[in-house]
């Protein structure tokens, strides 16, 4: 191991005071006191109750903090250091000085007569990013454009995030990026060498029955597998199943897309978790949403919470970080766990109490395999650390 010549340090604090003033009040001088100020990285999440003031948190953060970089959105609920508050105002802040260089990212999507293209990623960079952390809006910004285009360009660079989930509809995101609040688009950051920076993507379910080759496919519909309809497939695996497991598969049935066709067996984090959307009981078919080519190895999925929590932890198993931001699904929380504050709660416990900040995401974004996904129900964490391996 080797130390980083900054001093580098991580602080995050959570208020649920209904007053935005006194909430990031209490938060950055909660960080003041920790770190001080002349931070490399900020990050700000609010919920709904404060999106009108964010401007004025903004500035009050960048006043108090002095961050290079100040980064966030409003979100339908926020989590910070144990605690995730759903219902109720809520503003959570994380800061970092970093041992490595950071620059602000905005990206915007553009309707083209070739499809959506996505501009803004610098032609320039004074350094060669290690890690994406990137916050978007929904209704505006194409993601799998973004990603699709970003792994044709600089293959395996993490983009760790997710999509702001404060706004009913286009025109009612709140992105901050320094001194900017804005409604469309994309904001993050670009971390340079020495970030410390290391993510996990916990998709949360688990595999019934066994695997099995696409040999029928047509976009996103299935009409094979191995030789058989999906449906029969299906069928056949329900009544080899207990009565418990019939019933996550009528709540909602999710197929895991086989990542790297080179590996021989297939274990947590080899899949890419899809939702099946229907099927045709006239041909057996099913659809998903993803596309899905012939000779792709798939499973069926399943997810609860004890699956979910499993995974997480199973995931952090090992790991150590100083501090994490977590990007964690909307339908997670308490729709999914039968305990409130499940995902920083875990954190806490398997990483001995790091620094987490957070938000509740319509959609979280995540390298899976080496690749990065739009995921749905999942936990998306970047992992900080003060020290890095040689």
């Amino acid at each position: 191991m080797t130390a980083p010549d900054r001093d580098v340090s991580y602080a995050a604090a959570i208020s649920e005071h209904p007053v935005t003033a006194s909430a990031v009040g209490e938060t950055a001088g909660q960080i003041l006191e920790q770190t001080g100020d002349g931070l490399d990285l900020a990050v700000l999440f609010v919920t709904p109750h404060h999106a009108g003031a964010l401007e004025d948190a903004a500035g009050a953060v960048r006043a108090v903090l002095r961050p290079g970089t100040l980064i966030g959105c409003a979100a339908v609920a926020v989590a910070g250091n144990g605690r995730e508050v759903e219902d109720g105002p809520a503003v959570a802040l994380w800061a970092a000085r970093l041992a490595a260089p950071v620059a602000p990212l905005v990206l915007h999507g553009e309707e083209t007569p070739d499809g959506p293209l996505v501009v803004g990623w610098p032609d320039a960079s004074p350094f060669e990013p290690e890690a994406v952390i990137l916050v978007a809006d929904p209704f505006t910004f194409p993601a799998d454009t973004f990603l699709g285009r970003l792994a044709a360009d600089r293959p395996g660079l993490p983009v760790i995030g997710g999509m702001a989930s404060g706004a009913r509809g286009p025109g009612g995101s709140r992105l901050v990026l320094d001194d900017h609040v804005m409604p469309v688009g994309a904001v993050g950051a670009l971390l340079g060498p020495g970030s410390g920076l290391t993510t996990v993507v916990s998709q949360g379910c688990r595999p019934i029955g066994d695997p099995f080759v696409v040999t029928k496919a047509e976009r996103n519909v299935i009409y094979e597998l191995g030789g058989q309809p999906p449906l029969h497939r299906l069928e056949h695996l329900a009544r080899r199943l207990p009565e418990d497991e019939v019933q996550l598969v009528n709540q909602g049935l999710h197929l895991g897309l086989v990542i790297d066709e080179q590996v021989s067996e297939y274990h947590r984090g080899d899949f890419l978790i899809r939702n099946v959307l229907g099927a045709d009981r006239a041909n057996g078919a099913i659809a998903v949403d993803a596309l899905v080519e012939v000779g792709t190895t798939v499973q069926f999925q399943v997810r609860d919470g004890a699956s979910a929590d499993e995974d997480l932890r199973l995931l952090l198993t090992g790991r150590e970080a100083d501090a994490a931001l977590l990007f964690t699904c909307n339908g997670r929380g308490r729709n999914l766990f039968d305990e409130p504050d499940h995902d920083t709660g875990v954190l806490a416990q398997s990483l001995d109490g790091p620094q987490v900040a957070g938000f509740f995401a319509a959609g979280e974004l995540g390298p899976v395999g080496g690749r990065n996904f739009l995921h749905g129900f999942t936990a998306s964490i970047a992992l900080f650390r003060r020290e890095t391996p040689v």
